[in-house]
């Protein structure tokens, strides 16, 4: 299998497309997964792993919510990982992230992820490239454990922002005030370290491949969010999923 290299991934929508038609489209999409996700719910068979991942400023939060917003919250939850715990340090990197795993009929959604201890640790040089790629074993036996044994359905997303779009949606936080709540100072500093986040994200795609990557453009918002709901409806009709019948 070659190797994916990021920079030869567009960024942006293709240009054939026409945004209102695609926009129209995702709506359809969503009236779909609201029952879909009925069925997951009702089956209680399956569960779903939803991942995204991505740069600051690629869009994450919003299209967690233009997605899955819509979705009987019973049923879809959503987990943030933020700076790990004293307690959570005491364990393996993966036994916060277990807890959060989804359980039958549930949708999870991992904004950021068990990912961010191959990224962010690397970048930092807080664990060396041995470490790194222990990690990476890991987490290939951690995903195929959800696979395999827990009819776990895992959705990787790659947010793929363009460097361009990024500086631009990080300045808008400085100057919108509806979006000056979103702004960090550290997001900046990070943003200085694009070269090297991209070399760690290129290698935890590469090497973390037991569930494939999803690359999604992340330049046009409503783009992105069309091709995580076309993704997320049809592995939800891949299951052929019916409604359990009354027990005789």
């Amino acid at each position: 299998m070659s190797k994916i290299k990021l920079s030869t991934i567009s960024t942006t929508a293709p240009k054939k497309l026409d945004k209102e038609k695609i926009k129209a489209e995702t709506g359809d999409i969503l009236v779909e997964l609201d029952e879909l996700q009925n069925l997951l719910y009702a089956q209680h068979k399956y569960s779903v792993l939803l991942v995204v991942q991505g740069m600051d400023a690629s869009g994450k939060d919003g299209v967690i919510k233009n997605v899955t917003g819509t979705l009987n919250p019973q049923g879809c939850l959503v987990h943030s990982f933020k700076t790990p715990t004293s307690e959570e340090t005491d364990h393996d990197f993966l036994w916060r992230v277990h807890l959060h795993a989804p359980g039958k009929g549930i949708i999870q959604v991992f904004n950021r992820s068990h990912y961010e201890d191959i990224l962010i640790q690397r970048v930092h040089n807080w664990i060396d490239d041995k470490t790194a790629y222990k990690r990476m074993e890991a987490i290939n036996d951690f995903e195929k454990l959800l696979s395999v044994h827990n009819n776990t359905q895992i959705i990787k997303c790659y947010l793929h922002v363009s460097q361009e779009a990024q500086q631009q949606r990080l300045t808008e936080r400085t100057e919108d005030p509806r979006k000056m709540w979103k702004y960090n100072e550290n997001d900046l500093a990070e943003a200085k370290l694009w070269d090297k986040y991209m070399d760690a994200y290129e290698d935890a795609i590469n090497h973390c491949n037991y569930v494939p990557w999803l690359i999604v453009p992340a330049d046009h918002n409503w783009y992105k969010e069309y091709v995580i709901a076309l993704t997320l409806r049809d592995t939800l009709k891949s299951l052929k999923m019916k409604y359990p019948r009354l027990k005789k």
